[in-house]
């Protein structure tokens, strides 16, 4: 076990630090998108993409890695994600319900914040 690892939290509790929250926060918000992407048929991810593509003033056709970005993007727009304040009350009141929803990459990002 690293250092960094030390100081990761197994399970998290009351008081939990804003580091903590914020990477969790991270993954809550990833996953959602990642649902909504995967409900998506290629075309409208190509037209979702298509679209932002637009709205960002790009010209011509963007590389495949353009457009995965553009529809993520998008998504994230129509998307109504809860405010960090918001999210963390309502976590605060019932982590089990979002414990549940967590495949542990909100470890792998505080882990990069605290050993770069």
């Amino acid at each position: 076990m690293s250092d960094a690892d030390a100081n990761i939290p197994p399970h998290p509790k009351e008081g939990e630090t804003d580091l903590v929250l914020r990477a969790k926060y991270m993954e809550y918000c990833s996953g959602q998108v990642a649902e909504h992407l995967l409900l998506l048929t290629p075309d409208e991810i190509y037209l979702l993409a298509e679209e932002a593509h637009r709205l960002e003033g790009g010209e011509g056709n963007p590389t495949y890695e353009g457009m995965v970005r553009l529809a993520t993007s998008g998504v994230s727009r129509r998307l109504a994600l809860p405010p960090f304040d918001d999210w963390a009350q309502d976590y605060a009141r019932n982590p089990a319900q979002y414990e549940a929803q967590f495949l542990g990459l909100w470890e792998s990002e505080l882990r990069e914040t605290l050993d770069p």
